[in-house]
């Protein structure tokens, strides 16, 4: 007579999460790229028909495209703030290019746990001439906030022990080099913006930079959404051929 075997229990280990809080600091400027209220108001009804007097408007509203391409928040240190999503999107992408680590497991095994960090920096409007994505790939113009010095700082959660503080940050520093964030950013290949280094909460070497750049919060940002500065001279030149179109209308 054969024994039976005896039943095996499957012991499954629970996992652990971790948790850090990372500062970026920003390499390259930085464009927001915050979906406009008219854009999604297109998605969610319809453009529409023109009307007679709609078509005879100016095509473009800097300053509304200005404040529109932001995101902001009701409370905190800084009026500005940016998708964490996006960043944790920047990870997966640099995983692509990172020994050791998948983007499905950055996908799985990370976690934002907020949804929008807070972003440092004083805000400036610009105006660049660009190549919509249709089949004529038309020029157009597009405005948006432009931020020349920027910092951020952001939480990140992840399972361990799949990852460790070391990879994350290792990660997200590989992210910031090769990805960036924002409008233009290295990732897209044609623009080199929004690129970042990361510290942790000792700064060491970045804290003068640090604090220089959060000395521009929520009073600077929001002063600076009010009445905008432009960036550049190519900004103010077109600023220029637009305020002449509009004292000639108005005329």
């Amino acid at each position: 007579m054969v024994a039976k075997k005896a039943s095996e229990t499957l012991e499954i280990s629970p996992l652990k999460q971790g948790r850090i809080k990372l500062r970026l600091i920003g390499a390259t400027p930085l464009y927001f790229n915050a979906m406009s209220a008219k854009a999604k108001r297109s998605l969610l009804i319809g453009g529409g028909k023109k009307t007679a007097a709609q078509r005879r408007e100016i095509k473009h509203d800097p300053e509304t495209e200005y404040r529109s391409s932001v995101h902001t928040q009701e409370q905190g240190e800084t009026l500005l703030c940016f998708p964490a999503p996006g960043v944790k999107s920047a990870m997966a992408t640099a995983a692509l290019e990172t020994e050791g680590v998948k983007k499905t497991s950055v996908q799985r095994l990370i976690f934002m746990p907020q949804r929008y960090i807070p972003v440092w920096g004083k805000p400036y409007l610009k105006m660049d001439v660009v190549r919509n994505s249709d089949v004529n790939r038309t020029p157009d113009v597009r405005t948006r906030a432009y931020l020349p010095r920027w910092c951020a700082e952001v939480e990140v959660a992840f399972v361990m022990p799949a990852l460790s503080t070391y990879a994350v940050a290792s990660l997200l520093q590989n992210a910031g080099a090769i990805c960036g964030i924002g409008d233009f950013r290295q990732e897209k290949g044609r623009g080199a913006f929004g690129t970042f280094t990361v510290a942790g909460e000792d700064l060491g070497e970045f804290q003068e930079v640090w604090d220089e750049i959060t000395a521009e919060g929520r009073a600077v940002q929001k002063a600076a959404m009010d009445e905008p500065e432009l960036a550049d001279l190519d900004t103010e030149e077109l600023m220029a051929v637009l305020n002449e179109e509009r004292q000639r209308r108005v005329a």
